[in-house]
């Protein structure tokens, strides 16, 4: 904390927030940087550097900035539809560094991705397999593959991100495996290239993703006595990050040391595909309190961020650090703002329990439970850790125009994505005749 407010790199977010308004999620370009660092030297004390690949898991988070700044550090990516894969390209990622996962790809996004040049497509049933034949056939080429195998490891997360089950819609059951990869080995136009393995998602015990390893090496083994020889390894991702302060998150080289230690001695390529630890704690969302309101049992503080901007804590009952910025000036006001709806109003006050809420239509509209602030309407908010699946699961609801992105680059501010206008809502829409 600066003596003029919360900083992000060389920048007080004050003066993002006047300068751009709220709410607006603000990005670190040096944490991002740092992020991939951690994993590339993970992999570097191991000897592994020069044979493994860090996917970037798009999902995460798409904006074009941020896939450009992992490109040009050498990342590849992880996409789950042809949107993701035209991001990819469009922000100077290389297609043969694109590993394309996902339970329903159309035929129309594997032509796409085969065109491209793609490196590998993670396969993840029989019936998919099938139409990814048909479609390279159809355009005379051989798809890369991999199966995605299902461990039936428990990830001992939430169970809306655990994917490694039994019970999960995603990957090829583990039994059923190695029959069909000698299925996949006999069709013309695909090229048997790998195995892949994500068990689900914030994992901060290495041992589930260890115990998921195990059981693919030796599979991996078994298709190399049978004459099916894999060229590289793919673990997935899924490390988790730091959301609440007395909770800390594994360093990427504590978490990758398990796992790591089974495949230095092997010979296959190995393939990554983190997402929310590249980016989760590089970014959060800035929001400023509009109403102090006192019901019967809680005291709300009515931010202009809503489940809209930050889904996570209406989908999982997710918890973000939330924090008073402090040093506030008066807001650049949006269009339709008046004078009194940036006033900063007095001193803050007692910390008191407050609901952090926003203005949406619904209950499930809130943003943080029983946290401790001293507030006046006015004040600027921080929310943390919300580079990962704030942006990317925005919506429009109640038809608010999501919120601009910017990124820090040491004392330089960049306008990553300008806010949503109003009339862009519904500029694809038409009135009957």
């Amino acid at each position: 904390m600066h003596q003029d407010g919360l900083h992000v790199e060389g920048v007080a977010l004050a003066d993002v927030a006047a300068r751009f308004g709220t709410p607006c999620y603000v990005y670190s370009r040096a944490a991002l940087t740092a992020a991939y660092a951690a994993y590339r030297d993970a992999l570097q004390a191991h000897g592994l550097a020069d044979r493994s690949l860090i996917c970037y898991a798009v999902k995460a988070n798409s904006n074009l900035a941020i896939l450009n700044v992992f490109a040009r550090l050498g990342a590849g990516f992880d996409i789950v539809s042809g949107g993701e894969l035209a991001r990819v390209l469009a922000a100077g990622g290389a297609a043969d560094k694109i590993v394309f996962s996902g339970v329903g790809k159309s035929r129309a996004e594997m032509r796409a991705a085969l065109e491209a040049g793609i490196h590998c497509f993670n396969v993840e049933s029989a019936s998919e397999l099938d139409q990814l034949s048909e479609v390279a056939g159809a355009v005379g080429r051989r798809a890369p593959v991999s199966l995605r195998v299902n461990p039936d490891v428990d990830a001992k997360t939430h169970p809306y991100i655990s994917t490694g089950l039994k019970t999960a819609k995603f990957g090829v059951a583990f039994g059923d495996a190695f029959e069909l990869y000698r299925r996949a080995a006999a069709l013309p136009h695909i090229a048997v290239k790998g195995i892949d393995c994500h068990i689900g998602s914030q994992l901060l015990d290495p041992a589930p993703a260890a115990e998921a390893a195990d059981k693919v090496l030796a599979l991996v083994d078994r298709l190399a006595a049978a004459g099916i020889a894999l060229e590289h390894i793919d673990l997935g991702g899924g490390m988790g990050i730091q959301y609440h302060a007395d909770e800390p998150a594994p360093a990427a080289s504590d978490y990758l040391a398990p796992m790591l230690e089974k495949l230095a001695a092997r010979r296959e390529k190995l393939v990554f595909e983190p997402g929310r630890s590249l980016v989760g704690n590089a970014g959060l969302l800035l929001t400023r309190v509009e109403v102090l309101k006192s019901g019967a049992e809680k005291h709300f503080a009515v931010v202009d961020a809503a489940m809209n901007d930050l889904m996570r804590p209406a989908l999982y009952d997710a918890w973000h650090d939330i924090v008073r910025v402090g040093a506030c000036p008066p807001a650049k006001r949006n269009p339709g703002q008046t004078e009194s709806d940036t006033a900063t109003g007095t001193a803050a006050g007692t910390p008191m329990s407050y609901e952090i809420v926003g203005p949406v239509c619904e209950s499930g509209d809130f943003l943080g439970h029983d946290r401790q602030l001293a507030l006046k309407e006015g004040d600027l908010l921080a929310i943390l850790s919300a580079g990962a699946y704030g942006m990317s699961m925005a919506s429009n609801y109640n038809t608010r125009p999501r919120a601009a992105e910017v990124m820090i680059d040491g004392d330089a501010v960049h306008l990553i994505r300008r806010r949503e206008e109003i009339p862009q809502l519904f500029a694809l829409e038409s009135l009957l005749p």
